[in-house]
């Protein structure tokens, strides 16, 4: 039987969520204001699509109406009122809107209302939570590290990179204080900082650098002493992004200018997203690296995940669409089969909780083409064998 599924947001990642929901058989509904976003999908697929402003319970609730579950794939700035409308209106819901405001506020309405909503369920945050949720069940876990990012193949001057997620979003990123834990205390240091060169077998030399990417884990986990994520980029990338940061050219609040209120940020978004924006068919690919240590049975233990997912020229899927907007699907997945039975709230790392879920949703993503690589080693790190192809 298949399942009414509206997805709100039809952007780079909504469009791969709508398009892959619709091949598993289900009667999607894609809803979006940007009349273009929605004939872009049109375009690829046969599915509804409903342009609308669904910020408004009002215009929400017929579009809802007869929904077994909701997708929320908006801007993160939009993110926790989409959450909060849809859980008001007793929709199951999996969102991946990275909203800058604590999800777990919308808890307690959420198992008032009888809901399942899953938040933060992308690729980081998300499927990496999803990960240490299976570890942290069956392991003492002492450390957990995670580096991400989403890059061009192609390194042009000068920015060297270019947005293939909500650009808006990317911006925040390198403003949001990146919070971590060092020795069980809570670390605040300013995005950017503590930036170190990494090697990657497939990429070569790339740059990581602290972001607030732990967001609930360190709420969830707080047994772990020593957690942090930091985001990847080319080496150098972070030298302009820190002058134009730190010169004010992120910030929100409004200057005048010429007679004018402007606010920086607004122009700063409108000279560089022409720049950040990827070509038709331009090659793009995420890559992550996940080291969990601890011990287990009584014996030192070390688990690493690589990830690396090229840009899809068949389905024209960018990877960053395909990484996140399939963890998602999953998880969507996984609620309509009845597999995620809790109500309330869920932050990603309690799906993987579950030997099955955990299961389910690894072989969901290797189904797509998305696989992780994993090692693991007993007593050191330094005996971790190479990776499987």
């Amino acid at each position: 039987m298949e399942a009414r599924i509206v997805v709100l947001g039809a952007g780079l990642v909504g469009r791969a969520i709508a398009i892959d929901l619709k091949k598993s058989g289900n009667a999607v509904t894609a809803v979006d204001l940007n009349r273009d976003n929605l004939m872009l999908l049109e375009e690829e697929a046969d599915l509804e699509t409903r342009q609308a402003d669904f910020t408004d319970r009002r215009v929400l609730r017929p579009l809802l109406k007869h929904a077994d579950i909701v997708v929320g794939a908006a801007p993160g700035s939009l993110g926790f009122k989409v959450m909060e409308n849809v859980i008001g209106l007793g929709r199951n819901l999996v969102d991946i809107s990275f909203c800058p405001e604590d999800f777990m506020e919308l808890d307690a309405l959420a198992r008032t209302k009888g809901v399942t909503a899953v938040a933060d369920m992308g690729v980081a945050p998300g499927i990496c939570n999803t990960i240490l949720g299976y570890h942290d069940k069956r392991m003492e876990v002492h450390s957990y590290k995670c580096v991400v990012g989403g890059l061009p193949v192609r390194r042009g001057w000068p920015l060297e990179y270019k947005s293939s997620w909500s650009p808006i979003d990317c911006i925040e990123e390198y403003t949001r204080p990146a919070r971590f834990r060092i020795s069980g205390k809570e670390v605040v240091k300013p995005a950017l900082s503590d930036a170190e060169l990494v090697e990657f077998e497939r990429i070569g030399t790339l740059e990581e650098w602290n972001s607030d990417g732990l967001r609930s884990l360190l709420k969830t986990m707080p047994h772990i002493p020593d957690m942090v994520e930091k985001t990847l980029r080319y080496p150098g990338t972070i030298n302009y992004i820190r002058a134009l940061r730190d010169l004010g050219y992120f910030s929100h609040e409004p200057i005048e200018l010429n007679g004018t209120m402007i606010s920086p940020v607004d122009l700063t978004a409108r000279l560089l997203f022409p720049r950040w924006k990827l070509e038709k068919g331009e090659r793009e690919f995420t890559i992550m690296r996940i080291i969990i240590e601890g011990k287990e049975e009584g014996e030192s233990k070390t688990c690493q995940y690589e990830l690396y997912d090229e840009y899809d020229p068949v389905t024209d899927t960018l990877s960053m669409a395909r990484t996140t907007g399939y963890s998602c699907t999953g998880v969507v997945n996984l609620v309509l089969r009845g597999m995620i039975k809790e109500k309330g709230v869920l932050p990603p790392e309690k799906v993987g909780v579950t030997e099955e879920n955990f299961t389910f949703l690894m072989h969901h993503l290797r189904e797509r083409g998305v696989e992780f690589k994993v090692r693991s080693a007993v007593d050191s790190p330094e005996n971790l064998p190479p990776a499987a192809d």
